[in-house]
C-alpha cells in the first residue's frame, strides 16, 4: 500500500478521495486542517498556495481546490465557489440565473507533493443548476447540481454514482494512476508538473 496523507477540513471530501483512490493500492490518512484559499484568478493558484502550506508533512500529501464555474454567470462564482457558499448559500444563484441559462461545470485540481517534487491533475463534469435545491446527500453545491445524462442532483445519488462521474474522481483517480506507476504519461501531458515559483 502507498500512504498519502490528504489535508483538508471537509470530512465528505475525504471520505470520496479514500473510496476513489482504495483501488489503485493506495491508504489515505485525513489530517484535519485549514488551509489558504487566497483570492486568485485560477483553481491551480489555490492548490499550489495549500501545497506551499504542508510543507511540513512527509511523504505524499495530497489536497485538491474545487469549484462551480456558471457561464451566464461569467464562470461565478468559480474560483470563490467556498467562500460565496459560506456566506450566501445558494439563493443569490437562483435569482441571477432567472431567465438565463442554467448550464454549469464543476472543476477540481488535485495536488500532489512529495518533497520537492509536486503535481496538479484536473477533472470536470458539465451539467446544470437545478431549479431548486434537492437531496440529503454529498456536500458544498450537490443539492443543486445536475450532471449531464442525470435527472437529479449530486446529493440525490449515492456516494458510488457520484463518484463514478464527479470531477473530484476524475482528478483523483489521476493521483491513482501516478502513484500505481501507471501515470507517466500523465505527467507530461493530462497532469502539469509544478514546482513553487514555476508555471508550467
Amino acid at each position: 500500500m502507498i500512504d498519502v496523507t490528504f489535508v483538508s477540513t471537509n470530512r465528505g471530501k475525504y471520505r470520496e478521495i479514500r473510496e476513489v483512490l482504495l483501488p489503485y493500492g493506495v491508504r489515505v490518512h485525513w489530517k484535519r486542517r485549514t488551509l489558504p484559499e487566497p483570492q486568485a484568478d485560477d483553481l491551480e493558484e489555490v492548490m499550489n498556495a495549500k501545497l506551499d502550506a504542508v510543507r511540513d508533512i512527509p511523504g505524499y500529501v495530497l489536497v485538491e481546490d474545487s469549484g462551480l464555474f456558471i457561464p451566464a454567470l461569467r464562470d461565478f462564482p468559480g474560483v470563490y465557489s467556498a467562500h460565496f457558499l459560506r456566506i450566501w448559500k445558494f439563493t443569490p444563484i437562483f435569482r441571477l440565473l432567472k431567465g438565463r441559462r442554467r448550464s454549469a461545470s464543476f472543476r477540481t485540481v488535485a495536488g500532489l507533493q512529495n518533497g520537492p517534487r509536486r503535481w496538479a491533475f484536473r477533472g470536470e463534469v458539465h451539467g446544470k443548476i437545478a431549479p431548486r435545491a434537492a437531496g440529503r446527500g454529498g456536500f458544498g453545491y450537490d443539492p443543486i447540481f445536475i450532471p449531464d445524462g442525470w435527472d437529479k442532483t449530486f446529493a440525490e445519488g449515492t456516494p458510488d454514482e457520484k463518484n463514478a462521474i464527479s470531477h473530484r474522481a476524475r482528478a483523483v483517480r489521476r493521483v491513482g494512476e501516478q502513484l500505481a506507476g501507471r501515470g507517466s504519461r500523465l505527467e507530461s501531458s493530462n497532469s502539469v508538473v509544478r514546482r513553487k515559483g514555476r508555471r508550467a
